[in-house]
C-alpha cells in the first residue's frame, strides 16, 4: 500500500482571487475594465453635436449665397433701396408725428412746393413729403403679407398635387389652371367689394388670387424632386408622406420659393395701389395708392398739380424695382443656368 506525499497546494489568497487587470464588474462579466485616457476624454467633450454641425451647414450655406450675391450689381442697388425705404418706414413715427389728421393739417389746400412742404400739400393742407413716408409703412406691409400669404397658398398646393399625383392632382391643377386664366385683379377687386374694407381684406384679395404661378412651378419642382433616389431610399426605409414632403421635398423647393416671395412682393404693392387708386382700399389708413386716389378725386390731374400725383407714383415704382432687382438677383443666385445678367 502506497501512500501520496504530494503535498496539498497552498490556499489561494485575496489578492490572487481576481485576476490581474479587471474590476469587480468585469470579474463578473468576464470582460477587461476600458477606462478612457483623459486625452480622449477631452475629444469627447469637444466633439460637436448633431445640431451645432446643422447651424454650421447653414452658416456656411448662407456664407456662400451672400458672397455669390454681391456679384450682382444690380441685386446689390435694389438691397440697398429697400434697406433705406425699410428703415424710413420704420422710423417715421419718430420724426414725422401724426400726419393723417385733417382738422390740425398745418397747411392750406395745395400748396406747391415751398421750404416748410417739400412736395407741397394735399387738399387738406396735409404734407405730401409726410404722408408720403407714412404711406411706405402700409404699401410695404400690405406687399410683405400677401406675397407670403399667396406663396404659402402655392407651395402648398404644388407640393401636394406634385407629391401625391393621380386623379388628386389633376382636380387640384384645373382648379389652378381656372385661378391662372382668370384676371387676379379682377377677382382681387371682386373679393375687396364684397367684403369689408379694410386692409386686412385687400392681402387676403391679393394673396388668395396669385397663387397659382407658384404652385405650378413648385408641383413641377415636386416632381423632378421625387424621382431622385434618395426619396426612393426614404420610402424603403418607412419615411410617410409626412415625412418625405416636409424633410426631402420642401428644402429642396424653398430657394424657389424664395425667388418667387421677392418677385410676389412688387406685384402685391402695385395690386394694393391699383385697388387703393379704384376705391377699395381702407380708408382710415394712408397708402400710396390712396394718395393717388385723392389726387384724382382733388382735380390734380386736369389743374396740373403734378407734385400730388408724381411721388406717390415714383415711390410705388422705385420700391416695385427694388423688388424685382433683388428677385432676379436671387434667381440667378439660385439657379445660374438662367443667366441672368449682372
Amino acid at each position: 500500500m502506497t501512500i501520496d506525499k504530494t503535498p496539498p497546494n497552498p490556499p489561494e489568497s485575496e489578492d490572487s482571487a481576481e485576476p490581474s487587470g479587471l474590476s469587480e464588474s468585469s470579474a463578473e462579466t468576464g470582460r477587461p475594465r476600458t477606462s478612457g485616457t483623459p486625452e480622449e476624454a477631452a475629444r469627447k467633450a469637444e466633439a460637436p453635436s448633431a445640431s451645432s454641425l446643422a447651424w454650421a451647414r447653414r452658416r456656411a450655406s448662407v456664407s456662400r449665397f451672400w458672397r455669390q450675391y454681391r456679384t450682382h450689381r444690380a441685386g446689390l442697388i435694389g438691397l440697398a433701396g429697400l434697406a433705406v425705404i425699410a428703415l424710413i418706414a420704420l422710423t417715421s413715427p419718430l420724426f414725422i408725428g401724426d400726419v393723417q389728421s385733417v382738422t390740425d393739417a398745418p397747411g392750406t389746400a395745395l400748396e406747391s412746393p415751398s421750404g416748410e412742404f417739400p412736395l407741397g400739400t394735399d387738399q387738406f393742407g396735409r404734407s405730401l413729403l409726410g404722408l408720403l413716408i407714412w404711406g411706405a409703412r402700409i404699401s410695404l406691409i400690405v406687399g410683405l403679407l400677401a406675397a407670403a400669404l399667396s406663396v404659402a397658398i402655392g407651395t402648398l398646393v404644388g407640393i401636394v398635387a406634385g407629391h401625391f399625383g393621380g386623379w388628386f392632382a389633376t382636380v387640384v391643377m384645373r382648379i389652378t389652371d381656372w385661378f391662372l386664366v382668370m384676371p387676379a385683379l379682377v377677382l382681387a377687386i371682386v373679393l375687396a367689394t364684397v367684403m369689408s374694407r379694410s386692409i386686412w381684406t385687400v392681402i387676403l384679395a391679393i394673396g388668395v388670387t396669385s397663387w397659382p404661378t407658384t404652385a405650378r412651378l413648385v408641383r413641377a419642382q415636386t416632381i423632378a424632386i421625387e424621382s431622385r433616389a434618395y426619396i426612393e431610399r426614404a420610402r424603403a426605409l418607412g419615411g410617410g408622406h409626412g415625412h418625405v414632403m416636409t424633410r426631402h421635398v420642401l428644402p429642396n423647393v424653398m430657394p424657389l420659393v424664395l425667388a418667387q416671395t421677392t418677385l410676389g412682393i412688387s406685384t402685391a404693392i402695385l395690386t394694393e395701389a391699383t385697388l387703393a387708386f379704384l376705391g377699395l382700399g381702407d380708408p382710415s389708413v394712408v397708402s400710396w395708392g390712396g394718395m393717388l386716389q385723392d389726387a384724382r378725386e382733388a382735380g390734380a390731374v386736369s389743374s396740373g398739380h403734378w407734385w400730388y400725383l408724381a411721388p406717390p407714383g415714383i415711390a410705388i415704382a422705385v420700391v416695385a424695382l427694388a423688388f424685382t432687382l433683388c428677385g432676379r438677383a436671387i434667381e440667378a443666385v439660385l439657379n445660374p443656368k438662367l443667366g441672368v445678367s449682372r
